[in-house]
């Protein structure tokens, strides 16, 4: 052996892969989880809408920010917010004009409708369909900005895919994006409590599993306050003004000694006299 020996290298802390979807923001539970966790990395994963389940799925990542629907017979889900929807147009467009329009005002409008669309519509997007639809979100917006159309879209893509020549405007009655925290259900860790604990608002001291931890802590019994009810003996005393019930006589006399008061009852006896 050599006179020195090295240190074998310890095990990097295993990190927590959180994907999200474009829009979802989730800069604010990222800065949480760092300064609570600051010894387990997190990883961000940006993923598109469409491959989030598979990349979920195949343990690519832990947990993920997601629109919903998801499959409920794989994945647990907590809705977080529902986004407004807003339709793109460029700035000279007459929808300027106002603050809010409806699916009706856009009935004679080029709607663009791109594959990734991420709003469940009941029956088909509002307007006039385009001769083919775009493949991405993105390419809907280059569309728009170059005169062909609109598109309507989460607020988050909107901002998201901002361009100085377009604007939007919110649509009152189409349909909202729900964001969701979502994991495999077989796989909930106890890092995934901690995420499910700050995307809710707890505090570093109300965490899930500490919370159940006091819950199964059997309660303390209060000491019986004396002259109430309780899990003592019962305080109440006799019709005759004699002891106390549930109380064992005082120095192991039999009842019927000293009532209340210290007199004896039936009066006072005096010590038998000698015979002389």
């Amino acid at each position: 052996m050599t006179g020195t020996e090295e240190t074998p290298a310890q095990p990097a802390s295993p990190g927590f892969r959180l994907a999200y979807v474009p829009g979802a923001t989730p800069a604010k539970w990222v800065r949480i989880w760092r300064e609570r966790l600051p010894g387990v990395p997190l990883e961000l994963v940006p993923v598109s809408a469409a491959e989030v389940s598979d990349v979920l799925r195949d343990g690519a990542a832990d947990a993920g920010l997601v629109r919903l629907p998801v499959d409920r017979t794989f994945f647990s889900a907590i809705p977080l917010y529902t986004e407004t929807t807003v339709v793109i147009v460029p700035k000279d467009h007459a929808v300027t004009a106002v603050e809010e329009v409806t699916l009706a005002d856009l009935a004679d409008e080029i709607v663009q409708h791109p594959l990734d669309d991420v709003l469940d519509w009941a029956e088909r997007p509002p307007g006039r369909p385009a001769f083919e639809r775009p493949a991405t979100t993105a390419d809907a917006v280059e569309l728009v900005a170059a005169g062909v159309g609109l598109v309507v879209v989460p607020q988050s893509l909107a901002r998201l895919h901002h361009r100085r020549d377009l604007t939007y405007r919110t649509v009152t009655d189409a349909p909202g994006s729900d964001v969701a925290l979502a994991w495999p259900q077989e796989r909930t860790t106890d890092e995934v409590e901690d995420l499910i604990g700050i995307v809710r608002g707890r505090t570093v001291n109300s965490s899930r599993g500490r919370a159940k931890e006091a819950d199964e802590r059997p309660a303390k019994k209060k000491p019986a306050t004396p002259g109430k009810g309780g899990a003592g003996r019962p305080q109440q005393k006799t019709a005759g003004g004699g002891r106390r019930q549930g109380a064992r006589p005082q120095g192991g006399k039999a009842q019927g000694g000293k009532a209340q008061g210290g007199k004896a009852q039936g009066g006072k006896r005096g010590k038998p006299r000698k015979r002389s």
